[in-house]
């Protein structure tokens, strides 16, 4: 059973970075052919997309967030991270990482890990 743990502050200050980071059990993250996703969730915005890790350490990122998004991952810990920077207000969001192929219709993700609320603010 692959489960995906996330931890990281649940609250930043405007202007600074956000860091999650999510960790894998029951599963390898380099383990063919799984994407690694970030997803997060408001009222304002629903469902949103923010980018995903592959298997190979390949990065695909949501073209709304993609000028301020990084992810990468330690193999050696079996983890990946999502780093949004210069983060206002409206990415006050829950936050979720996932597994699954983001690219299909609808989108594939098997597993999720929890949602975390994630609130910018000073």
């Amino acid at each position: 059973q692959v489960q995906l743990q996330q931890s990281g502050p649940g609250l930043v200050k405007p202007s600074q970075t956000l860091s999650r980071t999510c960790t894998v059990s029951g599963g390898s993250i380099t383990t063919n052919y799984h994407y690694w996703n970030w997803i997060r969730q408001s009222p304002e915005k629903g469902l949103e997309w923010l980018g995903a890790g592959t298997y190979t350490g390949g990065t695909y990122y949501s073209p709304s967030v993609k000028s301020r998004t990084s992810i990468s991952r330690d193999t050696s810990k079996n983890q990946f991270t999502l780093q949004l920077s210069s983060v206002t207000p409206e990415d006050t969001a829950v936050y979720y990482c996932a597994r699954g192929y983001p690219f299909a219709a609808p989108p594939g993700y098997d597993y999720w890990g929890q949602g975390i609320q994630v609130t910018v603010s000073s």
